[in-house]
């Protein structure tokens, strides 16, 4: 089940997020936080939803369908981390937290005080958060890392505030190749892989963040799923300038390992 906001441009949110489910062969359902009215140039416009009704797909979902992991994604404001923190309160299964805090196009998608929030209710029953450099600095209070000594390190102070594991994601880093740092209670584990020269990588997180979800829901460990999710995006970065969708930061290519 996918806890997100919805991009109308299907770059990134909900929608990149079933794209990634569906490619790693997984069911998805969802729970929409927010609208965002949003194409490859930047966001026009956002709606939070009522809390109540976000927290009310979520129990519908969970009533009848169930889940096997959770993926949240943009919550927008305090009262709907609170609302999901509180909906999920008998889900005993994996959550990756992916802490969505600004689009590609630099537009804010996480209020201040939701992200106080986010770190009280949310950050303690994660399985996987999967912070970029600055969200990590934000969640932290600190400036960006700007060395993998530096990322290792805020990894690890994330993790003490509850996460069981904490992929400190390298886009925004810099340097030939892009290392992504899985960061647990054992140790550091490195994926790396050449950094591509493409400006089509808008939802590469909420792409990223759902396809270890759904690893995960498929009995994978969080190790396992960000090694086969990692590859997957690679290739669909590398394969994003095929697809030639509007005039700005275009999306991943979701589906490079299906389509011909």
């Amino acid at each position: 089940m996918i806890v997100a906001g919805s991009d109308s441009g299907g770059g990134a949110g909900i929608q990149a997020d079933i794209k990634s489910a569906s490619a790693m062969g997984v069911y998805a359902s969802t729970a929409i936080t927010a609208v965002t009215a949003q194409n490859t140039l930047g966001v026009q416009a956002v709606a939070a939803l009522a809390p109540a009704l976000v927290a009310a797909q979520i129990a519908s979902v969970l009533d009848d369908i169930g889940a096997g992991a959770v993926k949240i994604g943009m919550l927008a404001d305090d009262a709907i981390v609170a609302a999901v923190a509180d909906a999920l309160d008998r889900f005993a299964g994996p959550i990756v937290l992916d802490p969505v805090m600004v689009a590609k196009s630099g537009d804010a998608l996480l209020s201040d005080d939701a992200v106080a929030a986010l770190a009280d209710r949310l950050l303690p029953r994660a399985a996987l958060l999967t912070p970029n450099l600055p969200e990590a600095a934000r969640l932290l209070g600190t400036a960006p890392a700007r060395t993998a000594d530096e990322a290792a390190a805020q990894g690890r102070a994330l993790c003490a505030l509850g996460p069981r594991a904490v992929l400190m994601k390298g886009g925004h880093g810099a340097g030939a190749r892009c290392a992504d740092l899985l960061v647990t209670r054992d140790g550091v584990a490195t994926f790396e892989a050449p950094r591509l020269a493409t400006r089509n990588t808008h939802g590469t997180g909420c792409s990223l963040s759902s396809a270890i979800a759904a690893n995960m829901a498929r009995g994978s460990s969080p190790h396992a799923a960000v090694a086969r999710a990692h590859r997957w995006l690679h290739g669909a970065i590398a394969a994003a300038d095929r697809l030639e969708v509007g005039s700005g930061h275009g999306p991943v290519h979701h589906f490079h390992e299906v389509w011909t």
